[in-house]
């Protein structure tokens, strides 16, 4: 029999707190953290469709991880190794008393260092000088930059992988870290999610998709609105999450205090578009099904569901149908929300994010608001989703994200223990 895996350390890094406590109290008040991007430099903000984002103020790594490892990432690594840190930090691990070899990382990323990636093309380009790339220009925007400077941050020697499947990258990067301790590779996995993509040619390609909000531009904090009849996309934010995973033997062993299990995880491709989910919802039902079989869970067993809900024209919709199907008549008495309402979507962090939204959920009782439900999509609308705090007693919940790519992912989580 595999072994039971348990969620037993959380560290995170949103626009709307920084550390678990911060983040946990600015969502169950529903505080918005999207704000209006002052400019890029060199690029007048008024020259792009959508003018605001999620951003995390007045972050300075250095406050949180040695200067030696701070300098040698790009600012998702940065947040991703801070959220690592906390977590680690907060699952109460001393490394020197771990086997490293039975400790693993596996992060999930959507775009790597771009912050770098997009400075330093400038720069050639600028000056003609291709002597004068920065040296450590490669190997600071590769996409595992993030899992390789957690692992040697802090000397774990295990599995170490990036998943990079755009939006669900880090629902992907938590369930195959569950899969390489259910099969014996380890016996711990930092696994983490991260993204900091506000940068003027990302932003500039989101415009030219037409994906972002550009109608409350003046509004910055009403412009995330999944599910809502006046949605006119996503808003760009920034981030990190990360768990510590662990078997439930190991976590016993050194009397670790366990936050929630993590029961099941499924990941389908739709091979439809790179970009759009299919109309009917079918392929996101039947992720979920094979999340919750996986869980040997039925449907009428989830209390909770943190929706990817983007806040997009076509995607909040479909993700409702296939909650429909599911869930038949049971959908309407669910509780569901979307933190992507608060902070805006963060992409490769999105997953873990909702993850551990779902796991305060199941340990608190309460549901964070979703924003701006100020006139519900009837195509969107089902009674569990609510513009206010709801609490209850949850048992079981679920965490959905869906990626360009034609990406689905779905994590199942349970309360622990369980009765």
């Amino acid at each position: 029999m595999a072994p039971t895996v348990v969620v037993t350390g959380l560290g995170i890094i949103t626009p709307i707190g920084i550390g678990l406590n911060n983040f946990w109290n600015a969502a169950i008040e529903g505080r918005s953290g999207i704000s209006k991007i002052p400019s890029f430099e060199g690029l007048p903000i008024d020259a792009y469709r959508s003018r605001i984002a999620g951003q995390i103020h007045d972050f300075d790594p250095l406050k949180y991880i040695d200067e030696k490892y701070a300098n040698r990432v790009d600012r998702y690594a940065q947040l991703g190794l801070v959220a690592a840190k906390e977590a680690i930090e907060d699952a109460g691990v001393d490394m020197e008393r771990e086997n490293a070899d039975r400790v693993g990382v596996m992060v999930g990323a959507g775009m790597g260092g771009m912050m770098m990636g997009e400075r330093e093309i400038s720069q050639l380009y600028d000056t003609k000088k291709p002597n004068r790339v920065h040296p450590n220009f490669i190997p600071t925007i590769t996409l595992n930059s993030a899992s390789g400077i957690i692992a040697m941050a802090f000397g774990a020697r295990g599995p170490n992988i990036t998943i990079s499947t755009a939006c669900s990258s880090s629902i992907h990067a938590i369930g195959q870290a569950m899969h390489a301790l259910r099969m014996g590779k380890a016996d711990m996995m930092i696994t983490a999610g991260a993204d900091a993509s506000i940068t003027p040619l990302v932003f500039a390609g989101f415009c030219s998709l037409r994906a972002l909000s550009s109608r409350y531009n003046d509004q910055p904090t009403q412009a995330s609105r999944p599910f809502d009849r006046g949605r006119d996309g996503f808003v760009m934010g920034e981030g990190a999450g990360a768990l510590i995973l662990e078997t439930l033997q190991h976590a016993k062993r050194r009397r670790a205090r366990i936050y929630a299990e993590v029961a099941g995880y499924a990941s389908t491709s739709e091979a439809y578009h790179m970009v759009v989910p299919k109309e009917d919802g079918m392929e996101i039902a039947k992720t979920m099904k094979l999340a919750l079989d996986d869980a040997k869970l039925r449907p009428a067993q989830v209390d909770y569901v943190n929706a990817h809900a983007t806040s997009t024209l076509v995607g909040d919709d479909v993700e409702v149908r296939g909650l429909r199907h599911i869930f038949k008549s049971r959908a309407n008495k669910l509780k569901i929300n979307a933190t992507k309402s608060l902070v805006g979507h963060t992409l490769g962090a999105a997953g873990a994010l909702g993850a551990i939204t779902s796991i305060m959920a199941l340990k608190t009782g309460i549901v964070h608001p979703t924003l701006n439900l100020d006139d519900p999509d009837p195509e969107c609308k089902l009674d569990g989703i609510s513009s206010k705090t709801q609490e209850g007693r949850f048992k079981v919940a679920m965490a959905n994200a869906f990626g360009f790519g034609s990406n689905n992912g779905v994590l199942v989580l349970k309360k622990f223990p369980t009765r």
